[in-house]
C-alpha cells in the first residue's frame, strides 16, 4: 500500500510541475504569492 501512495504522490507532483512550467500559470502563481505577502503585511512569525 505504501508503494502505491508514493507512486500516486510522484505522479501528482510531476503533473503539478508540468502545469507550473506554463507561462500563464507562472503569472497566476506570482500573483497569488504577491497577494499573500501583501495580506500578511510583510510580518514574520519569528521573534
Amino acid at each position: 500500500m505504501g508503494m502505491l501512495k508514493k507512486l500516486m504522490a510522484s505522479g501528482i507532483a510531476a503533473k503539478a510541475i508540468q502545469e507550473a512550467r506554463k507561462p500563464a500559470n507562472q503569472a497566476k502563481i506570482k500573483k497569488a504569492i504577491s497577494d499573500f505577502q501583501a495580506k500578511r503585511g510583510g510580518q514574520t512569525r519569528r521573534p
